[in-house]
């Protein structure tokens, strides 16, 4: 059955950026960003490359400070990066709960995680035996199993192949409406933006030059004549096409 578009202005406040710079050398990678985002709330970050989306991103997830202004970010965080970065000495189940004490408490949350994910079997498995798909699928078993109220997605879809890409976006999907974090997600990918989002903000030069909200009821098909709409309105604010140039899918 469709979903329609939510109202979040009642949630929880998961990210308020208030004039964020980050500047490296004399270049200004984040000239003054405002953006808040709030619980339950998915929203995509587009931007030619070295515009600054992983930057923000990395400041997010505390990797990274910011030269000026004010970040607020919810305590409880995870991060899945476009590559699953797991330990390969250890188990799948192990790299789950990478980080906590390896106990019989922490073997059931990590089996519960990797069941969330479809990958229950594979417990007990060495990581080197996965497929790419199912590698990112433990990292973001990983990043649910610390019960995040914001997940950052670091263009963790890049990698896959076309098919094995479809099936992640609906398992993130899935999971999202499930646990209602606030989802933070680079991407480059315009398509994948309108799809999956609540929100979609465009970054260029270091700022935002465009946020809109989606209004379109999921799941979205790519031709409709609202996506179609929007996909050529974010292409021309990403200085791809002009904004009275078709679009095609």
């Amino acid at each position: 059955m469709p979903t329609q578009a939510h109202d979040f202005a009642d949630q929880p406040v998961a990210v308020r950026l208030s004039g964020v710079r980050r500047v490296f050398g004399e270049r200004p990678v984040l000239d003054g960003i405002d953006i808040e985002v709030r619980r339950g709330e998915f929203v995509s970050l587009l931007g030619p490359s070295g515009t600054g989306k992983t930057t923000l991103l990395r400041i997010l997830a505390g990797l990274d400070t910011a030269d000026g202004g004010r970040v607020e970010v919810a305590a409880a965080r995870s991060v899945v990066f476009q590559e699953p970065r797991l330990v390969l000495a250890k188990r799948v189940w192990q790299n789950v709960v990478l980080g906590h004490a390896q106990n019989a408490k922490t073997r059931r949350l990590a089996s519960a995680a990797l069941e969330e994910v479809g990958l229950g079997r594979h417990a007990d498995v060495w990581p080197k035996t996965l497929s790419g798909g199912e590698a990112q699928r433990v990292a973001l078993a990983r990043a649910l199993a610390k019960e995040p109220h914001l997940l950052l997605l670091d263009e963790p879809f890049a990698a896959l192949d076309a098919l094995t890409r479809i099936r992640m976006h609906d398992l993130v999907a899935q999971l999202w409406r499930r646990h209602l974090p606030a989802v933070v997600l680079v991407t480059h990918d315009v398509d994948e933006a309108i799809l999956m989002s609540d929100r979609v903000i465009v970054l260029n030069g270091g700022r935002v030059r465009f946020d809109t909200r989606i209004q379109m009821p999921r799941p979205r098909q790519r031709g409709e004549a609202g996506f179609t709409a929007l996909r050529a309105r974010l292409l021309a604010e990403l200085g791809v096409v002009s904004s009275d140039t078709p679009a095609h899918a």
